[in-house]
């Protein structure tokens, strides 16, 4: 019985292995194609967009430049901040003075209904995020950001990888 128990699991893991390796090459071009659409939702229209830059900084995992006539036009930053369930990965567009053009939920693990209302479009939380500049914290800790209903652990989350891109961006200048 050890042994067909043994043998089972072997298959199984060799089965799973070759599923792995076929598939990995099609997920990773699945996600940068999907990184590669956040960026374009995220910054104005026009412009050239540079390939993906790796960023050193803690939450920040790359960016991209846009440059319109040799000047830098926006940023955009791939941020990430732990949510309620998860890591909540955000692609926020950043004018070069720190303010955020728009934002893009690239992944979460929120809970359906409430958390994860972050990724609705036409949210007033998404909307109030386009040409925002104020206090970045939620009402509730004195800021200007106004949180979901009942998700204020995800509003949170979601307005630090804001700030972080933010901040990221205004040291970059300062560089």
């Amino acid at each position: 019985m050890v042994l067909c128990l043994t043998g089972v699991c072997f298959v199984c893991a060799a089965i799973l292995g070759v599923v792995y390796a076929v598939t990995k090459d099609p997920i990773e071009a699945a996600a940068e194609a999907e990184a590669r659409a956040a960026v374009g939702r995220v910054l104005p229209e026009g412009g050239e967009i540079s390939e993906a830059i790796p960023a050193d900084a803690p939450g920040i995992k790359e960016y991209y430049i846009q440059n319109l006539d040799g000047s830098v036009l926006a940023y955009a930053v791939k941020s990430v901040s732990g949510g309620f369930g998860g890591d909540l990965v955000l692609m926020v567009g950043v004018l070069p003075d720190g303010s955020i053009y728009n934002t893009s939920v690239l992944s979460h693990s929120e809970t359906p209904g409430l958390g994860a209302k972050c990724t609705e479009e036409k949210s007033h939380f998404r909307e109030q995020w386009k040409g925002f500049s104020g206090n970045f914290a939620v009402t509730k800790d004195g800021g200007d950001v106004d949180a979901i209903t009942a998700s204020t652990i995800t509003s949170r989350a979601y307005t630090r990888a804001v700030a972080q891109a933010s901040a990221f961006v205004v040291g970059l200048k300062e560089d």
